[in-house]
Order: C-alpha cells, then sequence, then structure tokens
C-alpha cells in the first residue's frame, strides 16, 4: 500500500512540493545561522517526497536548544507551511479516496510546525 500510496502522491504534486522544500532550504544554507532551519526543511522536503510508510515522533531527550530553535522557526513564519497542510489534509478528508492523502497532509502539518526535536522514522 506504501508504494502505491507514494507512486500516487508524487504523481500528483508531491515532486513538486518536495522539489520546492529542498530548493528552499538549499537557500537556507547559504548562511550559516540558516544551515539548521535550511536542513530542517529539507528534511521535510524528503518526508514530503515518500510521506507513507514513514512516521513521524518527537525524540525523549529535547534540550533547550530545539525550543529556542521551534520558536524561531514559528517567529519567522514557517508555521504558514502547517498551516497549508492542516488546510490541505481537511479539504482531502472530505472524500473517502482522499483521506490516505489527508492524513499525510496532517503528518507533514505536525512536522513542519515543531521540526526540531521530531525524528522521522521507518
Amino acid at each position: 500500500m506504501s508504494v502505491l500510496g507514494n507512486i500516487l502522491w508524487i504523481v500528483l504534486g508531491g515532486l513538486i512540493v518536495s522539489l520546492l522544500y529542498i530548493l528552499g532550504g538549499l537557500l537556507m544554507c547559504i548562511t550559516i545561522i540558516g544551515i539548521p532551519f535550511g536542513i530542517k526543511i529539507i528534511q521535510l522536503g524528503l518526508l514530503a517526497l515518500f510521506p507513507f510508510g514513514k512516521e513521524v515522533s518527537s525524540s525523549p531527550a529535547d534540550g533547550c536548544l530545539t525550543t529556542i530553535f521551534n520558536v524561531l522557526w514559528i517567529i519567522y513564519g514557517w508555521w504558514e507551511i502547517a498551516l497549508v497542510h492542516a488546510v490541505l489534509g481537511l479539504l482531502f478528508c472530505i472524500t473517502v479516496i482522499g483521506i490516505p492523502f489527508g492524513l499525510q497532509h496532517f503528518k507533514l502539518a505536525r512536522y513542519s510546525l515543531f521540526p526540531f526535536g521530531c525524528m522521522i522514522s521507518q
């Protein structure tokens, strides 16, 4: 199921979204200060490329640096990514066929709201 879901995801726009995330992450990595944020955006892009079969979990050993980075993430406007994925998740969940895609958007919204301190596992 995850292979078929990933193929449909890529064909229906996941490739474009993933490439835009990766491009944005590479642009963030130009400055030294933006490197941690760029790495998280690239990880979000890789998750957006193949979201089926992957889980997002929070790591138990979070420090104060992850909290500071998450606050900076929200202040600088990256919360809009989570809002877009949440709205798309709601729109996809209207139909029965779109529910799996809506759930993947909710997963991306969770990861894109507080990316620091989260781990992506298979």
